[in-house]
């Protein structure tokens, strides 16, 4: 019987208590975000008119563990624990010795990742008497998550959402609304960055490092209002470590342990948040060949073309300045489905990785992932977002490897999230109407041109 259980699951009781902070087990440590105007190392009280000073002490701890409130936990149990699947007629179907495991995030309310540390962003602001959030969001995942978690709360969401995903997802937009949020698009006229460059550029697709510098702008003019942000910063990874947590166990329960782990990388959340309980045994030495890969769209290679540099975390240079691999804060990504993962830059814990050698990137174009997405789809029968199929697409060039070498490695891989409302990115590749971007090195070595002058 053991070799055919395709479902491994915990109970209520086994929702991890405590997040798990990689920071304090790093060889060496993070290089300091700076201050936006000055360079010089931030401090909390620089960050105070944007975060809830509970999340500030997250971001620069160093603690092992740090507990997760009970009100959070609450809140987590409408979803969490998720289950570990593995993908036993995937495998089949590639004829591969590797076993292929997934786990699936797409069961929360918004159906992604994001709640993980939507819910907790929520009640931290709440506790500290903010009654507003102001965001940015690509695809919609993390709008929609912050909308869900805004409803759970009682806070009131306003969400700049980029413009060409606003257009291609309407679907999110009228999620956000259900759960009580404002959703606009990104450039939009209601900030003074939106008004510029709708101004030079009324037709303007926005991008990620765009609607950023919307949402800071709206929270830094306000002091009922907070900025949240989905991907990117060390307490939005420490909060997405509970799904690593979990798979933990569950791999243990599926006596197994993963040769490789897969996730796909805009910001870093989700990859990192399956991840990094996991690299806490790399680093430690019980298992030093674990190889981790982080994969990337083609036309946004932040990891894989990007120099590891100091630069802005959005477009109008009003958030801090970060060490990362960075396509140039003014670059404006090819409007590809994946619009999650359409950022200039990367969580800078994420590249500090890479450039440590701990972890892996790939970039792979877009046709390549929706061919995976639909091996994936018929299948295991679920319909991945745009954002999960980058990942599929790497699982199954490393399962094929293995069947290419004979080896019977364990892939274990984040399924981020359900593409439902992603139909209209299905029906362009299944009518033949999807196409790929070329890498833009002109477009990209432009905006590099433009990196802060620091250190």
């Amino acid at each position: 019987m053991s070799d055919k259980i395709v479902k491994y699951t915990l109970n209520e009781r086994d929702i991890p208590r405590y997040w798990y902070n990689v920071q304090a087990d790093l060889p060496e440590p993070l290089p300091p975000p700076l201050h936006p105007m000055t360079g010089q190392p931030l401090t909390p009280p620089d960050l105070a008119p944007l975060f809830p000073m509970e999340l500030i002490m997250q971001e620069v701890s160093t603690e092992r563990w740090i507990e997760i409130p009970e009100e959070i936990i609450d809140v987590y149990r409408l979803w969490r624990p998720t289950t570990l699947f593995r993908a036993r007629r995937l495998e089949k179907v590639l004829d591969t010795p590797a076993k292929i495991f997934y786990k699936y995030e797409g069961v929360s309310p918004p159906g992604s990742h994001k709640p993980n540390t939507s819910v907790a962003q929520a009640y931290y602001n709440k506790k500290e008497g903010i009654t507003r959030i102001a965001t940015e969001t690509g695809a919609g995942q993390w709008g929609s998550a912050l909308s869900f978690a805004g409803a759970c709360f009682g806070l009131e969401i306003k969400v700049y959402m980029v413009r060409v995903s606003y257009d291609q997802k309407p679907y999110r937009r009228i999620m956000m609304e259900a759960w009580g949020a404002n959703c606009v698009p990104s450039p939009s006229p209601d900030t003074n960055v939106g008004r510029r460059v709708l101004a030079d550029d009324p037709d303007c697709p926005g991008s990620l490092g765009l609607a950023i510098s919307e949402a800071v702008e709206d929270a830094m003019t306000r002091d009922d209002t907070h900025y949240s942000l989905g991907s990117v910063l060390n307490h939005v990874l420490l909060h997405n470590t509970i799904n690593g947590l979990e798979a933990k166990v569950l791999m243990e329960e599926a006596d197994a342990y993963p040769d490789i782990i897969i996730g796909c990388a805009g910001g870093g959340s989700n990859a990192a948040g399956l991840f990094l309980p996991f690299l806490k045994d790399k680093l430690d030495g019980t298992k030093p060949d674990l190889r981790v890969i982080n994969v990337e769209p083609y036309s946004c290679p932040t990891l894989t073309k990007g120099p590891y540099a100091y630069d802005y975390g959005d477009s109008a240079k009003l958030a801090p300045i970060v060490k990362m691999y960075t396509l140039g804060h003014g670059y404006m990504p090819p409007p590809i489905h994946a619009g999650g993962l359409r950022y200039h830059g990367m969580a800078p814990l994420t590249c500090h990785l890479l450039k440590l050698g701990l972890v892996e990137a790939k970039a792979v174009h877009q046709l390549e992932t929706f061919q995976a997405g639909i091996t994936f789809a018929r299948t295991e029968g679920i319909l991945s977002a745009p954002e999960t199929m980058h990942a599929i697409r790497a699982v199954i060039d490393e399962a094929l490897a293995c069947k290419e070498s004979g080896e019977a490695k364990t892939i274990l891989f984040n399924h981020s999230g359900h593409g439902h409302v992603d139909m209209h990115a299905y029906d362009a590749y299944l009518s033949g109407k999807l196409q790929d971007y070329e890498y833009p090195d002109a477009l990209i070595k432009e905006a590099l041109a433009d990196l802060p002058k620091v250190g």
